[in-house]
């Protein structure tokens, strides 16, 4: 069976997620690296060429687009349809995080 994109089923990896999180100001590519290692305090370090395979797939999936095509970089920033996926992610994690939680409570119990 051949295996889904996280995103045609509507669901972020993390790479896509923090890409998307970093965008929502307008960066270039570099800067959209060092954002994410910095908001994570440089536990998520993702490389340029994950990060630019996976910023075709937010382009061809309308999560990003191209903010400024005049700039010598490309900037990009995240669309509202991108907000929005982020916003069901963060929830969607939520609910994981509550079964995590209560089923560890009861473990030992």
């Amino acid at each position: 069976m051949p295996r889904n994109d996280s995103l045609d089923v509507g669901e972020l990896t993390d790479t896509s997620y923090y890409i998307l999180l970093s965008l929502m100001e307008p960066k270039h590519g570099y800067l959209i690296m060092k954002s994410i290692e910095e908001l994570t305090n440089h536990s998520v370090v993702i490389g340029p060429a994950s990060m630019y395979t996976t910023i075709k797939k937010l382009l061809a999936a309308d999560l990003i687009e191209l903010f400024d095509k005049s700039e010598k970089k490309k900037v990009y920033v995240t669309t509202e349809k991108g907000v929005e996926l982020v916003r069901k992610e963060i929830e969607r994690k939520r609910i994981m995080i509550e079964h995590g939680e209560a089923i560890l409570a009861n473990k030992g119990e």
